[in-house]
């Protein structure tokens, strides 16, 4: 089963390669990529403090997906698998650094470092899409070497190994390149304006721009004249963090500009425009309920992110619960512009342009894993007496299929099931009472982990 769902890329490659667009007509390419945004952050998917009213407009004529995941439930994990269209356990970037987390005494798991940067050798879809004539950017983090050029990119504004802005929001920001900042520049504006200056510079030519925002990480470094409009706001019932509010106006502000410049430039009809998380919301600020969880978790929390896909004219707007990964935008953008992907080198997702442009109504069956054979310390502010209060995850293996979801934890090797369409918080273990389903999703994650060569921690 597993080795049939890898396969199903190529076979909806081919779905697509009829009705590819021209050379001529290939579409620019927006890729905003927020950082630790949760699934419930934004106004299109119920938030009730925070303000995106950009994002909500744009995303009211676009095709959101409410089921929309990220590779991992951290940040360079999940990068990784999106710049790769690959699971975890092939480029190995499991965790944030390769150091063990935790106290050793608390750890009942060998460590399983891997790695901390992304292989050259790994042809990433920016670097396909650079030899195919586009001009190339990444504007803001990286975290997955020092420099993002080598992996196809000819423009590069702040992305370094860093994975936040060590010093706030605000000037200076040591470690990612931006050493003539104003005293008062705010860290999302100077990426927007990056990101605006980059489109008008590429205005005769075909573009990609990979936007992946530092916002809204940590730290929680308001923008100041915002600040007084979210204190005097009444706190809602989901959410009332006014730094956090700050921080997500900014990005929907910034958001506001690009669809602006989009616009006078006439560029709004030939861009695709893919908005999305890294990940879950961070803990102790923000709430992605009724998803259990948030980042560092492989809860729905975690791993569950908000998606849209925008396309004038191509792209029907509306809803679809169809689950997709972020794994899938690999080879979707190789059907969009008509590349081959990079020979002998496994693509994990799926082509989705059959599913945005409604020349399928779902994806044939297949099932998304997660592989995270590490620990990630909990929030020490963030108490909750439902999870671990030593670690938000411990080695655990995922495995979704349909409206099925599996978890097996490798410490003790116990496995959770759930129904997530009839129970989306997760709040009920049903692997006693379905045994057959949890055998058969337990014996696919089982054959999966072997076919890509997904190292399991031994108990020490």
């Amino acid at each position: 089963m597993a080795l049939k769902s890898i396969a199903l890329a190529t076979l909806l490659l081919t779905l697509w390669y009829s009705n590819v667009a021209s050379a001529s007509d290939r579409p620019n390419i927006l890729l905003i990529n927020i950082d630790d945004m949760g699934w419930r952050d934004v106004g299109f998917m119920g938030t009730d403090f925070y303000e995106t009213p950009h994002l909500d407009a744009i995303a009211s004529d676009s095709l959101v997906f409410t089921n929309a995941y990220a590779g991992a439930a951290n940040c360079a994990p999940s990068r990784a698998c999106l710049l790769s269209g690959q699971t975890t356990p092939r480029h190995r970037i499991f965790n944030v650094g390769t150091h063990p987390r935790g106290k050793e005494k608390n750890r009942l798991c060998e460590h399983i470092p891997g790695v901390d940067v992304l292989d050259t050798k790994i042809v990433t879809w920016a670097k396909l899409i650079q030899d195919a004539g586009y001009r190339t950017g990444t504007i803001g983090k990286w975290h997955l070497s020092q420099d993002p050029r080598p992996y196809g990119f000819d423009v590069n504004v702040a992305g370094t190994q860093s994975g936040s802005p060590p010093r706030g929001h605000y000037p200076p920001h040591p470690g990612v390149g931006l050493d003539d900042a104003a005293e008062d520049e705010y860290l999302t504006d100077r990426l927007t304006d990056e990101a605006i200056k980059f489109i008008r510079e590429s205005a005769c030519e075909p573009w990609l721009l990979y936007l992946p925002h530092f916002a809204v990480h940590t730290p929680l470094d308001a923008k100041r004249e915002l600040l007084a409009k979210y204190k005097a706001k009444s706190p809602g019932k989901l959410h009332d963090h006014v730094a956090m509010a700050t921080m997500i106006q900014s990005v929907d502000d910034g958001i506001g500009r690009l669809l602006t410049t989009l616009g006078e430039l006439k560029m709004r009809e030939n861009t695709l425009i893919v908005f999305t998380s890294d990940n879950g919301g961070y803990g102790p600020a923000t709430d992605m309920d009724p998803l259990k969880g948030y980042k560092g978790t492989y809860y729905e929390g975690g791993i569950r992110v908000p998606f849209f896909v925008h396309w004038s004219g191509k792209i029907k707007s509306g809803r679809s619960d169809e689950p997709i990964a972020q794994i899938d935008l690999y080879p979707t953008f190789c059907a969009l512009l008509g590349i081959s992907p990079p020979e002998g080198q496994p693509l994990d997702g799926v082509n989705l342009l059959p599913l945005w442009t409604g020349q399928v109504p779902a994806l044939p069956k297949r099932s998304l894993f997660w592989h995270f054979p590490a620990y990630l310390e909990s929030y020490r502010n963030c108490v909750d007496e439902q999870r671990d209060p030593l670690f938000r995850s411990r080695p655990v293996g995922v495995i979704r299929q349909g409206d099925w979801k599996l978890m097996e934890f490798f410490e003790s090797g116990d496995l959770e099931l759930y129904h997530l369409t009839d129970d989306i918080g997760e709040t009920s273990d049903l692997s006693a009472s379905h045994p057959e389903k949890r055998d058969e999703l337990h014996a696919e994650l089982k054959a999966w982990r072997a076919a890509v060569d997904a190292p399991v921690p031994r108990r020490k």
